[in-house]
C-alpha cells in the first residue's frame, strides 16, 4: 500500500489504449485511469507488462511508436513501484493457470499483482469484479 491508499496493477491492454497514438473510445477512459492512478500514487505494474507494452507500441498498433518513444514511456511508468516477474512467479502462475483455467499468461499477471500487494487489477481480459489471490478484477471499460 501507497500512502492510505493501495496498490492498483494495471495490464498491458489497459495501457496500450492509454499510449497508443491512435483514438479509440477507450483511449480516453485509459487516460483518465492512468492520470488518477498516478495523481494518487497507486499505480503498478510488472517487467511482464513493460515488455508487452513495447512491443505493442512499437508493432502491433496502427500507428507505431519508435524504440526512443516506447522506451520513454517505459521509463515514466517505472517510476511507480515495478513488480519483477522471478521464477518463484512464474512457477506460481502455472499453479494458478491450472488451477483456475486461466492462460499462463493472464495467471502471471494476477500473481504480480498479487505479490506486489495491489487491491485492484485493471485489465479487460479477465471477468470484471471477479477476485482471484485477493485481487480485484476491474475492467474499466465495462458499461
Amino acid at each position: 500500500m501507497t500512502g492510505e491508499r493501495a496498490l492498483s496493477f494495471v495490464d498491458t491492454n489497459v495501457l496500450v489504449y492509454a499510449f497508443d497514438k491512435g483514438s479509440s473510445p477507450k483511449k480516453l477512459v485509459a487516460q483518465r485511469l492512468m492520470n488518477e492512478l498516478m495523481e494518487e500514487d497507486r499505480l503498478c505494474v510488472s517487467t511482464q507488462v513493460l515488455q508487452e507494452l513495447f512491443v505493442t507500441l512499437t508493432r502491433k498498433v496502427t500507428q507505431h511508436c519508435s524504440s526512443e518513444e516506447a522506451l520513454a514511456v517505459l521509463n515514466d511508468l517505472t517510476a511507480w513501484p515495478l513488480m519483477v516477474i522471478d521464477y518463484s512467479a512464474i512457477r506460481a502462475a502455472v499453479r494458478l493457470a491450472d488451477k483456475a483455467k486461466l492462460s499462463f499468461w493472464d495467471a502471471l499477471i494476477v500473481v504480480a499483482a498479487a505479490h506486489a500487494g495491489a487491491a485492484v487489477l485493471y485489465t479487460e481480459d479477465l471477468n470484471d469484479g471477479q477476485e482471484i489471490l485477493g485481487v480485484r478484477i476491474s475492467n474499466p471499460f465495462a458499461a
